[in-house]
């Protein structure tokens, strides 16, 4: 699966400009706060930043650091889900999701060990996500992006529960991110 067009689709949805008075984030243009692009070398003004550069970011930093274009030779969906929830939570958060639902699917441990949860996706966690499409069959993709995007549909409410101002981006948050 090639992310070229999850990139651009990420990219579109979130716009160029955007300076949100309760956004913690700051400016972002196409999504990536100025933080984020300082850490990845641009050094011009966020609100100039290329929608070249944005798309060489998206693919390096959440699609193959966190390791979900190794999900996606697996099962493409997930991989798309996981990408997308990583734009806007972390990659770290959106592989924690992953980890807690296959823990949570491995019938007690019978079909393959507890993995560690620690947002990192790597051999013990693409094995785990094996043996429950060995195990359940090509339904088990589908499960699997039902529960990340439950487990991101409550993060979303809980963060407007705990900080008031994040109300301002839960109706978004549901209708473009969550399903």
């Amino acid at each position: 699966m090639d992310a070229t067009n999850l990139i651009e689709d990420v990219i579109d949805r979130e716009g160029g400009y955007v300076d949100h008075p309760a956004d913690r984030g700051g400016p972002t243009r196409f999504g990536i706060t100025q933080a984020v692009a300082r850490a990845e070398g641009y050094d011009g003004p966020i609100r100039e930043l290329p929608r070249s550069f944005a798309a060489t970011l998206y693919r390096r930093r959440y699609w193959q650091a966190p390791a979900f274009d190794r999900v996606a030779l697996r099962a493409p969906a997930l991989a798309a889900e996981l990408f997308d929830t990583g734009v806007n939570m972390g990659p770290a958060v959106a592989a924690t999701f992953l980890q807690r639902v296959l823990n949570a699917l491995n019938r007690e441990q019978r079909d393959w060990a507890d993995i560690v949860v620690d947002g990192n996706i790597g051999a013990k966690t693409l094995h785990a996500l094996d043996a429950l499409l060995a195990t359940r069959g090509p339904a088990a993709e589908t499960v699997l992006v039902r529960a990340i995007n439950a487990l991101q549909g409550e993060r979303y409410l809980r963060l407007a529960e705990l900080r008031p101002a994040n109300e301002a981006f839960l109706y978004g948050w549901l209708a473009h991110r969550a399903g």
